[in-house]
């Protein structure tokens, strides 16, 4: 008999389980109601395998210190109430992972909603952010949640790691494999890892305030701290502003960036960024963002004389790619202040946006655009350009480094040809960038600002150049890099008679190849024929 095949424990393999479990299920509602109820299970997963650790490091601490800690009276002072210095929470025991794993099946529903509301009720971070009656409203069979939780149970850093977003990566693989029309509709993208490292390479946000105006999930938050932390080894040096219109986003986002310690001011409530902006007033250091990609419906009457764009003009009510520019701008600090964020390549030359464009150049805001490998996304293969704004191109120290003056001067890359990194395992099509790739990146916009280059002369065929605004402002106020980086037509570097001679040569031997097989072929035909007779 053969073996069974073992089976290879991987994130996609169980939270495909998990859909095909929800979706065969009664009671498991839409598409968005799948997608919550997963995620507030992989919250109650990670913050109870959280727990778990720091009550695991507090008994090996007292065991450094020579206490026992089975001994019932370390266990009432230590255990029964225990705290914590790195952010992990005290979670009273009915929520608690292990309760919830090991609750009867047809007690489930109803234990889950216990365990989100006494963690509601417990930590201020997270009012607000837990609906009450999630499981019980929605009633899964017994069997059905069973094997969600079950399925849910596999989910853990330590198989999985902790380096990136796991939280953003179970969103991520929801959003492609429940609704791949409602991810264009709504507009929620998950921004992969390799592109929130390549804005955070270029921008360095690595202190001070760091502002995201569609947040999503808290993702961008996630995997930019964790760079700082990589960095400076502490997080504390950055704080973070964000705002989410789906209220169900927007209480991901709290749980997710809760549950990695990290502070965070999201607003006291889900809403458009546009409509009514939380953060009115408030200047920041860095602002990193994946804004929907030309989101429709955004506009209100009410944004007519709205203060963002009193220096500009109205942006076109069409889609909201220079509406989202504005309100970056208007919210980077006037002196100080870097932005990375992504749009997709239609912003480069709207000729609706056209006199919005020709300010921010004039103005001096824009400082790289870089052109990205289409396939960088799972919900989407559009094609996508980083833009960097900076309020300060004059120069002077930023991070360690020296600036020079780049008043008048804009960096094009154009990073398309990288598409060798191809992702296994996925459905469709999906490419990221490399670390190596990203740092190589990072280093051609660095040196590129930095004292001793010269600005004029800084470019490489096919790759990058420097532009000075002049030049742009002959193109039409044009931001496509094609407008500008030289192409080589690899056409004029053929040795034309060498390689006609090539050619000819291998026809020569071609057909002297196909003759002699057809002599061979005759002679076989010819001697079957003498056979037979």
């Amino acid at each position: 008999m053969a073996k069974k095949k073992k089976e290879v424990l991987n994130l996609d393999n169980v939270l495909f389980k998990c859909r095909d479990i929800l979706r065969n299920a009664r009671n498991s509602g839409s598409f968005f109601e799948k997608r919550d109820l997963m995620l507030t299970l992989v919250f109650l997963r990670f913050i109870g395998e959280k727990f778990e650790d720091g009550v695991e490091a507090l008994r090996e601490n007292l065991k450094q210190q020579g206490l026992d800690p089975d001994n019932s009276e370390i266990q009432k002072a230590f255990f029964d109430d225990p705290s914590f210095t790195d952010g992990t929470y005290n979670l009273p025991k009915e929520a608690r992972w292990s309760t919830i794993i090991n609750t009867p099946a047809t007690k489930l529903n109803a234990a889950l909603d216990t365990a989100l509301k006494s963690i509601s009720e417990s930590s201020n971070q997270l009012k607000g952010c837990i609906v009450n009656g999630t499981f019980t409203a929605r009633n899964l069979g017994s069997a059905d949640i069973k094997k969600v939780v079950d399925e849910v149970d596999k989910i853990s850093h330590k198989k999985f790691g902790e380096e990136k977003d796991l939280i953003g990566r179970v969103y991520e693989y929801f959003l492609k494999e429940f609704a791949v029309n409602a991810t264009k509709e709504e507009g929620e993208f998950y921004t992969p890892h390799d592109a929130v490292q390549l804005i955070a390479a270029m921008i360095e946000p690595f202190d001070g305030t760091l502002y995201d105006p569609c947040c999503g999930s808290g993702g961008m938050f996630i995997q930019s701290t964790d760079l700082v932390r990589a960095k400076t080894g502490d997080i504390s040096r950055i704080n973070v502003y964000g705002q989410e219109k789906e209220a169900a986003t927007w209480r991901l986002a709290k749980m997710n960036l809760a549950l990695r310690g990290i502070s965070h001011n999201l607003g006291t409530m889900s809403d458009s960024s546009f409509t009514n902006d939380l953060h009115r007033g408030m200047y920041f250091d860095y602002i990193m963002a994946n804004p929907p990609f030309n989101l429709k419906g955004w506009w209100d009457d009410n944004l007519l004389r709205d203060a963002r764009w009193t220096d500009y003009a109205v942006p076109p009510a069409s889609n909201a790619n220079y509406a989202w520019i504005l309100h970056i701008l208007h919210h980077i600090k006037p002196l100080s202040g870097v932005a990375g964020f992504l749009l997709s390549n239609g912003a480069l030359a709207d000729s609706d946006a056209r006199a919005i464009r020709q300010k921010l150049i004039e103005n001096d805001k824009v400082e790289a655009i870089i052109i990205l490998p289409r396939e960088l996304f799972i919900t989407t293969d559009i094609s996508v350009t980083l833009w960097i704004l900076n309020q300060n191109k004059r120069g002077g120290e930023y991070h360690g480094r020296s600036l020079r003056n780049r008043s008048g001067e804009i960096l094009f890359m154009d990073l398309r040809s990288w598409r060798e990194n191809a992702v296994k395992g996925e459905g469709k099509k999906k490419v990221m960038l490399s670390t190596q790739q990203i740092e190589r990146a990072a280093k051609i916009y660095h040196r590129w600002q930095e004292m001793g280059t010269v600005g004029f002369d800084y470019a490489c065929p096919e790759f990058y150049r420097s532009v000075d605004r002049t030049e742009i402002a002959d193109n039409d106020y044009s931001l496509v890099p094609s407008n500008y980086i030289e192409f080589i037509d690899h056409d004029l570097e053929i040795d034309y008679p060498t390689e006609m001679a090539r050619i000819q040569q291998e026809m020569k031997e071609l057909l002297a190849r196909e003759r002699k097989s057809q002599e061979k072929l005759a002679a076989a035909f010819e001697g079957i024929g003498y056979g037979i007779e």
